[in-house]
């Protein structure tokens, strides 16, 4: 099968991307020998990377709104117009299928941001077993993304787009909010400036069509040159979001973890009065769970990997790595893992197996997560 190209390809191969698959596309995982050079651009400066293969649906129609309350973890009716929320999709059983973001455009027009092409059906069937009047919409081939993140993101998007009647200007935007507008000011390409990201970092996104992705790409780097802007892999965002305690579907989660095991349990709103699928079962699981979800110090030269064991004191298995990296900014090795309870608190001394065998104990210590600005107030910034 041949992968597809975003708008942004053609740009970001004259900056010396390597492209790898993912999600269906061709993605820049690196562009370099070294990843350090992107990972301290976007912790210093800003950063560019192309997050296109997000799968895009559009939900609208007067029962848009009961849809998404009745699949999504989150209270949808208390998101405002231009809000965006990070929730999750669950089964009945309570297990993750999988996570994402809400954008609401008005009353009756909402946007589901994920991963996966599946969710389209997900909501398709539900609205067909409610009876509910929705209209969806795959939009994932003509609305492609990028990000900029990084401390200098506010200053390379202020004056990039005149906004449309009624919208904020992009200096403007809080935490998770919206805005639509011109590239460049009247007349130029429709876009729509996120305040999000996957990075621990502030920073935004810019959704366009894949026709107005170069263009896209030049103005953000025409306005962020003195800024030392600079583009960014899947390698150095692997880094960037497990430092910040970003979860990762495949990785994290399978279809067979809660939210709280997945390590995303603040997604689930805990005095939403209307049902939705799994809430029960969450709520169950919250009570005695198999396991929590945690982060790693990790006493060893090379990251350990998802996969890897967790053991208690007694030699047995209390766990799993998930993720791990080797921070650049702690200077050490962090991991995420899912362990038994017993094992979970803070400062608890474990140690580790990797799965390619071998006979090495490495000690861990079990830590709160996010490894990295703890209370987000660089993203909040």
């Amino acid at each position: 099968m041949s992968l597809r190209q975003t708008g942004f390809h053609d740009r970001a191969a004259s900056a010396g991307a390597r492209f790898d698959e993912y999600a269906g596309y061709e993605l820049p995982y690196r562009f370099g020998d070294d990843v350090l050079p992107e990972y301290f651009a976007c912790r210093q400066r800003a950063a560019v990377i192309d997050l296109s293969p997000l799968r895009k649906i559009e939900v609208a129609g007067s029962d848009a709104g009961k849809l998404l309350q009745s699949v999504v973890t989150r209270d949808i009716d208390r998101l405002a117009d231009g809000q965006i929320v990070y929730t999750a999709l669950c089964d009945a059983e309570g297990n993750v299928l999988d996570d994402g973001t809400v954008f609401r455009f008005g009353p009756d027009r909402f946007r589901w941001v994920g991963y996966q092409d599946e969710d389209e059906s997900w909501f398709r069937s539900h609205a067909d077993r409610l009876g509910l009047q929705v209209a969806l919409e795959n939009s994932t081939r003509r609305l492609h993304n990028i990000a900029i993140q990084g401390p200098a993101s506010r200053q390379i998007v202020t004056g990039l787009i005149e906004p449309a009647p009624g919208r904020s200007n992009p200096e403007d935007l809080p935490w998770f909010r919206f805005t639509e507008g011109s590239l460049g000011g009247r007349g130029g390409p429709d876009v729509l400036l996120s305040r999000t990201g996957y990075s621990g970092e502030l920073g935004y996104e810019i959704w366009c069509h894949p026709d107005d992705g170069s263009a896209v790409w030049d103005t953000v780097f025409d306005a962020g040159a003195s800024l030392g802007v600079g583009p960014l892999g899947l390698d150095a965002l692997d880094i960037l979001r497990v430092e910040a305690g970003l979860v990762f579907k495949g990785y994290e989660y399978d279809g067979t973890q809660s939210p709280a095991e997945a390590g995303i349990g603040f997604v689930v709103t805990p005095d939403k009065r209307d049902d939705f699928i799994g809430k029960a079962a969450i709520a169950r699981r919250q009570l005695n769970p198999d396991h929590v979800f945690v982060g790693l110090l990790v006493d060893a030269d090379d990251p350990l990997a998802g996969g890897d064991t967790v053991l208690g004191p007694d030699d047995a298995i209390v766990g799993a790595v998930t993720s791990g990296v080797l921070s650049p900014i702690l200077e050490r090795n962090i991991a995420f893992a899912r362990i038994h309870p017993s094992s979970a608190a803070p400062g608890t001394k474990l140690t580790a197996k990797r799965a390619d065998g071998g006979e090495a104990r490495i000690s861990v210590t079990a830590a709160t997560i996010p490894f990295y600005d703890a209370d987000k107030s660089r993203v909040r910034s």
